[in-house]
């Protein structure tokens, strides 16, 4: 099934008034009747709709229009030009509200004491906030650390669940790798 064209009353109403094809292949090119194109070519039809350029919004091209009106048996073909949609796994940044940015030293205490195998690299990118806040609540400095409550971050809707267990598998494979490297440079000192 071939695909109509957009806005395909004022595509036929550009037609008409600026090309030499035929009403036959208005109509098959727009989706319409062949009697209606005609009532736009007398003025009946589409009284006050301002014509669309189909070249302009890149459905045909001159060169299509050109071939079509010089074989009035030629039906018009509209550029079929699929567009890709990428769904990237770059997370864009999203706004969060002065309501939830206190709530982040919180958040970020709730991980320090709940996974304490996360680096504070790892925490300040979840969380959001600057890796020296995240060092400073671990050494209790933090300039508001009494007064700081540990919040489940994904209940407050910080990050996904699936951001919270791919960071703690990244973890993990951080810790066993270490525990390799420290066995094997303990077996390359005996």
């Amino acid at each position: 099934m071939s695909k109509a064209p957009l806005m395909p009353m004022a595509t036929a109403v550009w037609l008409v008034e600026n090309t030499s094809l035929t009403f036959k292949q208005i109509a098959e090119f727009c989706k319409l009747h062949e009697v209606e194109i005609q009532g736009i070519a007398d003025g009946e039809v589409a009284k006050g709709i301002v014509g669309y350029n189909p070249i302009i919004s890149g459905q045909l091209t001159r060169d299509e229009i050109e071939l079509s009106s010089n074989d009035s048996g030629r039906p018009l073909n509209i550029i079929d030009e699929e567009v890709e949609i990428k769904n990237s796994e770059n997370k864009i940044k999203k706004y969060v509200p002065l309501s939830k940015r206190q709530d982040k030293p919180d958040s970020a205490l709730w991980l320090l004491k709940n996974h304490s195998n996360l680096k504070d690299s790892q925490i300040a990118k979840l969380v959001g906030i600057t890796k020296n806040s995240v060092t400073s609540i671990r050494n209790k400095s933090y300039w508001n650390f009494n007064n700081l409550n540990a919040k489940d971050p994904v209940a407050m809707g910080l990050f996904s669940q699936k951001d919270l267990l791919n960071a703690i598998e990244k973890a993990e494979r951080r810790i066993l790798r270490e525990r390799k490297n420290k066995e094997k440079l303990k077996i390359a000192n005996n």
